[in-house]
């Protein structure tokens, strides 16, 4: 990582609302916990609709049905998630940008969004043909995609409470690469 972006890090670590809010008794822990009711709300509702892909639950109930009930669900779980996981980031921005399961969950998040992307431009634009009848074997992968990623984003997440490869620790190369651990730290 760059000598600019760790200073960034560093400053808004610093500013005294950072500080705050990470060392709060009351307030950072209730954001985590509105972050984890995010999580359940955003990742709950598309777990249903990858199901229904699936073929394996809500059978007789066309997928466009279910999408227009879930869907705010899932827009309201994806807002709570984000604006938590923002104020989470903010709280310890160096150390969570400098966390391994950080950086893979981002990057899973990021395969997410791929996902979603492709299953909205490929598959989904010719619902009106399959939405009662036989999925595509595209929406039915699209659909395995999206819970191993979404798993892997709970895991990763709830690993980067964990410090085994904090940058503040010695670590091998490697993990001190993939974590950017700026060169001025112990242990390189």
């Amino acid at each position: 990582m760059s000598p600019d972006a760790d200073s960034l890090l560093q400053w808004l670590a610093a500013t005294p609302s950072s500080i705050a809010l990470h060392e709060s008794l009351h307030v950072y822990p209730w954001i985590e916990t509105a972050h984890v009711l995010g999580i359940m709300l955003f990742v709950g509702t598309i777990a249903l609709i990858d199901l229904r892909l699936l073929g394996l639950a809500f059978r007789p109930v066309p997928v466009s049905e279910m999408n227009g009930k879930i869907l705010p669900w899932t827009v309201a779980g994806f807002a709570l998630m984000t604006a938590t996981g923002v104020a989470l980031f903010y709280a310890v921005p160096v150390q969570s940008f400098h966390s391994v399961w950080f950086r893979a969950k981002m990057l899973l998040i990021l395969a997410a969004g791929i996902n979603v992307f492709l299953f909205h431009a490929r598959v989904e634009r010719d619902r009106h043909r399959w939405d009662m009848g036989e999925t595509p074997g595209a929406a039915r992968a699209s659909a395995a995609i999206s819970l191993v990623i979404w798993t892997g984003v709970i895991i990763t997440g709830r690993m980067m409470a964990y410090n085994w490869f904090d940058c503040d620790r010695p670590q091998p190369p490697l993990i001190r690469t993939i974590a950017g651990c700026p060169a001025a730290l112990p242990g390189r």
